[in-house]
């Protein structure tokens, strides 16, 4: 459709070209061609076209259109040919820069792609297909950073293309996986990475483990705001009301711009039936800085006995006047963690208010306007500054954009990944219910939704999203992989095996449903089974890679290979999270008097147990029992 919508275009402007030439037979051909475009003939649209091109050579009109036949019939080859054709006579062309870039970029060549997206969205800034195209090239560079303005740029063409939202969702996505790798690397013992983790077990329901780590970070410099309200929310969660309480009442006197500290406090008191209490505080609250309220209020409301709910609501809807802070608890109900704030459109802030003193009464806005409104560069402090407020008060896109500029001032700062990640994982999720509601009923958006689900260790509704998708196709291998994946994790084996199985039937090579099928049989400790799945498996992503050796290593512990098992657990050791891997190398160098790396073995597995404990982390499987005996499968989170 794109390319016939560009040909209608692009034969429309040669035509009036011809009309300053004498006519003759090319003007037939090229009405005869365009006839049987409109038509869907592109045979002969392309018959034409070629006769056209060996009459006329030097015209690179001619190429264009060729190559936009020939895209249509699907001769990709022939395509670029007569695009790069045209290209070489007018390099100024839009269609040819434009399907050169779609079409590299499809064939894998994505660094080819882009010059030409580039030039094509310089030449025609009207249509929105260049800067997607361009954003796309970038995603598969994974160049993330410099896909998500053109995807915006995009959209702000075409706000409902449905297909940018959603490549918008997967580069916000990708750009947190990769700042979250990056910091990992960088420092994986610090607060800010820290609070990320301690975040992620939250959402993972894992309460106590994330109070614990947040414990450890109280007393670090720097670190991420609220901590102390983190702590307590988390505390709250793991039914210890009392150690929630000291936490909020630390914020406020340690932090008084700490919102959710008066958050925390509300929600102490709507636990405990004193709803005019939680209301005073929701209020202040709501006074203070709109945004923030509505951006957290689905915390507040996290875990609250649904009497409690009840009863707040009906507390702030008789006691409110202002229909927004109604609508914004309400929202919060349904808003599943996430922000339903919208940026302030609020007049500006006094220019006598200095940023640090909007920040420290904790009205982020007003911090954030008057930050925006400093002449620019803006400074290192107020970057930092304007990226907690903007996040802190809903607007995501500032965010995001102050944590880039500052990384790109400080490429270490592990401050600006921080807020990066947080503002980008806000904004992927905005994209892609943006996608949901102009494709409600998308495979893809389901499958995608799995898997945030699965990510997020919500096993149950990752399944459901699997198997919305399946409904609608149930050949879908992406669907199958994945409802294969959430009840493999979900300790259904059996069911695991079953979808993956069924799948393996039209792809008996795919890498990841064989790794499916290999998890399930050695669940079910049929080891020898797993190995040839195994050593299918070895074909999948790279980074999959040492987790898979381990996989087999452990295999082959299990059937007696004891050096190959060693070889491939030693492949593997970098999947460690947990010490178990060393520990079974314990015993496999014991088993063959191999004193010396035994003890080696053993030593590395009392320094990843103690990385654990250092973090935090509550060890869920114990590696002092035999590792063996451990499902292989669910080794626990780092």
């Amino acid at each position: 459709m794109i390319g016939k919508t560009l040909g209608m275009v692009m034969l429309g402007g040669f035509t009036f070209g011809l009309a300053q030439q004498p006519p003759t037979s090319l003007e037939s051909l090229f009405g005869a061609a365009q006839q049987a475009q409109r038509s869907g003939d592109y045979p002969t649209a392309v018959s034409d076209y070629t006769l056209a091109a060996k009459m006329r050579p030097d015209m690179p009109v001619v190429w264009a259109n060729l190559g936009l036949t020939q895209q249509e019939a699907g001769n990709i080859p022939a395509a670029i040919a007569a695009f790069q054709r045209a290209n070489r006579l007018d390099p100024s062309l839009y269609v040819p820069n434009l399907f050169l870039g779609i079409d590299y970029a499809h064939s894998g060549k994505a660094q080819q792609a882009v010059p030409f997206l580039i030039k094509a969205e310089e030449t025609n800034t009207a249509d929105a297909q260049a800067p997607l195209a361009l954003g796309r090239a970038y995603i598969a560079g994974r160049e993330y950073g410099e896909a998500i303005p053109e995807l915006d740029r995009a959209l702000h063409l075409n706000p409902k293309l449905s297909t940018a939202w959603f490549d918008l969702g997967i580069a916000q996505l990708d750009q947190v996986e990769n700042d979250a790798r990056i910091i990992s690397i960088e420092n994986k013992q610090s607060p800010f990475a820290g609070a990320l983790y301690a975040e992620s077990l939250v959402k993972q329901g894992r309460f106590g483990e994330a109070a614990s780590l947040y414990k450890t970070i109280l007393d670090s410099r720097p670190q991420p705001p609220c901590m102390h309200s983190e702590l307590g929310f988390a505390l709250i969660r793991n039914h210890n009301a009392t150690e929630a309480e000291s936490a909020f009442a630390a914020e406020r006197t340690a932090h008084p711009e700490c919102g959710l500290a008066l958050l925390g406090q509300a929600r102490l008191a709507a636990d405990g039936g004193n709803m005019n209490e939680a209301f005073a505080l929701l209020h202040q609250l709501w006074q203070r800085d709109g945004g923030f309220f509505a951006c957290n209020a689905a915390i507040l409301l996290g875990g609250m006995a649904s009497e409690a709910q009840s009863a707040l609501l009906s507390q702030v809807n008789k006691e409110a006047n202002d229909p927004e802070f109604r609508e914004a608890l309400a929202t919060a109900l349904d808003a599943d963690g996430a922000c339903s704030a919208q940026p302030s459109d609020a007049a500006p802030a006094s220019p006598s208010r200095a940023a640090d003193a909007s920040y420290a009464s904790g009205q982020f806005a007003a911090c954030t306007r008057v930050l925006q409104a400093e002449a620019a560069p803006l400074s290192t402090a107020s970057l930092r500054q304007l990226a907690a407020c903007s996040f802190f008060t809903g607007d995501n896109q500032v965010a995001a954009k102050a944590a880039a500029t500052l990384r790109q001032r400080e490429p270490h700062s592990l401050e600006a990944l921080y807020w990066s990640i947080q503002a980008n994982e806000r904004l992927a999720f905005e994209s892609l219910a943006r996608f949901q509601q102009l494709e409600p009923d998308s495979i893809r958006g389901h499958v995608l939704l799995g898997d945030i689900y699965q990510q997020l260790e919500r096993f149950d509704d990752a399944q459901v999203e699997y198997q919305k998708a399946l409904a609608i196709s149930p050949s879908d291998r992406g669907a199958m992989l994945g409802l294969a994946s959430a009840y493999l994790s979900n300790y259904n084996s059996q069911g695991a095996m079953v979808i993956a199985t069924k799948a393996l039937a039209d792809a008996p090579d795919d890498p990841e449903l064989n790794l499916v099928v290999a998890q399930s049989l050695l669940d079910q400790r049929k080891y020898a089974e797993a190995e040839p799945y195994l050593q299918k498996s070895l074909k999948a992503k790279p980074q999959m890679l040492p987790r898979i050796h381990a996989l087999i290593g452990k295999a082959y512990a299990e059937t007696g290979k004891t050096q190959e098992a060693i070889a491939e657990l030693k492949l593997g050791e970098s999947s460690d999270e947990d010490g178990s891997l060393e520990y079974l190398l314990f015993l496999l160098y014991r088993k063959l008097d191999d004193a010396k790396d035994a003890q080696a073995a053993l030593a590395r597995m009392q320094t990843i147990k103690q990385q654990r404990e250092t973090r935090g982390v509550k060890r869920v499987e114990d590696p002092d029992l035999s590792p063996i005996e451990q499902n292989p499968a669910h080794a626990a989170a780092p």
